[in-house]
This record gives C-alpha cells, sequence and structure tokens, in this order.
C-alpha cells in the first residue's frame, strides 16, 4: 500500500529525473495525500525528426483513479492504489494499463506498522538508502464527468513488499529504475504483458525506514518535522472516575 509519500526535490532536479524539458515551479511537499494533485510523466505525442526535445510530458492528475465508465463517483471508491498482480486484466486499470502507464516521481513514501488494536500504529518514512529521487510506477485515466469537464486522475500500483519493508507492511509501490523508464512508459508498441516483469519489488536493501512522530498522521501537517524521527508511544490509559469519598485501597460495589 501507499497511501502517503513526499517529493521535496527541486522542480530541476524532479526534471532530471523524469527526462522532461522542464517544469513549473512548485514548492516540496511532505506529506501528499490522495484525492490531492500530483506530478506525473507520460509519454507525450512523437517529436518531429530530428528534433532533440525529450518525448515525455508532465500532468497534474487528482491522486485516485476514476475509470472512464463509471457513471457516479460519490458511489465508487477512491482508488489511489493498484495492485499490479492482475492490474492489466481488472477493469477499473486495464485501459490504463494498456494506454496510460506513467511515473510518479517521489522522495519517499510513508507506511504504518499495525499496533494490533485497530489503530494506526507507528509510522516510517521510508526513503532511498543512498538518497535522492525514484519513480514510482503509476497509471492515468481521464474521467469525463457527467456536465461535460474532464479530470485526469491516477493511481499508484503496488506489490508485495521486499524482505526491508515487510515487516512494517506487506504492500509497497513499485519503483521503476531509470533504465527502464522509456520501456514502462512506451504504450505505442508494448503491452502490459511486455513490461510485466518490472512489476517487481525493489531489492531489500533499496530503501531504509525512520521511525517518525504521528504528526504525519494528520492531512494538515505539511512541514519538513513530519520526517523528524520520533517513536509513538502508546496511549495514555484513561482515568476511572471515582465516586466522592471512594478509596482506591479498599473494594467497593460502586
Amino acid at each position: 500500500m501507499c497511501g502517503r509519500f513526499a517529493l521535496t526535490a527541486t522542480p530541476d532536479q524532479t526534471a532530471a529525473l523524469l527526462g522532461l524539458a522542464e517544469l513549473e515551479d512548485f514548492p516540496a511537499r511532505y506529506n501528499i495525500a490522495p484525492t490531492q494533485p500530483v506530478l506525473m510523466a507520460l509519454s507525450g505525442p512523437p517529436r518531429m525528426p530530428g528534433s532533440n526535445l525529450p518525448d515525455r510530458q508532465a500532468m497534474l492528475v487528482r491522486w485516485g483513479l476514476i475509470p472512464a465508465w463509471v457513471k457516479d463517483t460519490r458511489e465508487f471508491p477512491l482508488l489511489f492504489n493498484a495492485r499490479s498482480e492482475g492490474a492489466a486484466e481488472k477493469a477499473s486499470f486495464k485501459a490504463a494499463m494498456r494506454h496510460r502507464r506513467a511515473l510518479v516521481p517521489a522522495s519517499g513514501f510513508y507506511e504504518w506498522q499495525q499496533s494490533g488494536n485497530g489503530k494506526k500504529g507507528q509510522p516510517y518514512w521510508i526513503r532511498p538508502r543512498h538518497g535522492g529521487l525514484v519513480a514510482f510506477a503509476g497509471l492515468i485515466e481521464t474521467y469525463a464527468e457527467p456536465g461535460g469537464s474532464e479530470m485526469d486522475t491516477g493511481a499508484i500500483l503496488t506489490v508485495n513488499a521486499n524482505a526491508g519493508i515487510a515487516h512494517i507492511h506487506d504492500r509497497m509501490p513499485v519503483v521503476i529504475a531509470p533504465e527502464d523508464f522509456a520501456r514502462w512508459l512506451d504504450c505505442r508498441t508494448l503491452e502490459p504483458r511486455d513490461v510485466a516483469d518490472l512489476l517487481r519489488p525493489a531489492q531489500p536493501d533499496f530503501f531504509e525506514a525512520v521511525p517518525v512522530s504521528d504528526l504525519v498522521n494528520k492531512v494538515a501537517n505539511t512541514g519538513p518535522e513530519i520526517q523528524h524521527m520520533g517513536i509513538v508511544g502508546p496511549e495514555p490509559e484513561k482515568v476511572r472516575r471515582q465516586k466522592p469519598g471512594a478509596d482506591d485501597s479498599q473494594m467497593t460495589l460502586f
């Protein structure tokens, strides 16, 4: 699963990773959540012969994919992740897997180690061990709203977690290596089966997981302090109310 991530690199660094000509200026984002706009890159129209400009384009999309066939978005779940296993056959994702594969730049992502009591447990900031940016495998779908306007929407593909992450969560985003960007984005000549080998976990030592405080739990917290190391302690027990005159050292029926 990937329900929160961050992109704190500069536009120039992000453009260099994705192979884009340029990007408009944007601020560092430390706590990106579903339904918010996210930056994705996909193949653009073919360039004229002799052009040395990149054939990739950037898009801002709503994080939460809506398939084109959905009639009422109020009754449709928020698809911010897509399980890579079977995505090419699943009705919600098969069109995007065939025609609109994308890259999602990120500085890292957050995951929660469950505590077993049904509440969010210890959050972790999971980042590349050697620094820098990564690109998650993404999907884009353009949804035509009943009023006629169009909205670009997207999801991040996930896979079974590697050995370095599995103790925190059983899923992780698919990471596409730079040398595989062209293959992944090539929807003109490569079908989903031709890029299925890219939908695999990153190497176990690729990421490092840093425990952070529960500030990240709230979407409203968007500053760099949410990535500071911290351990979430147990919630304090509720104090039992006593009737006036009751004595803790004695048993009482009331």
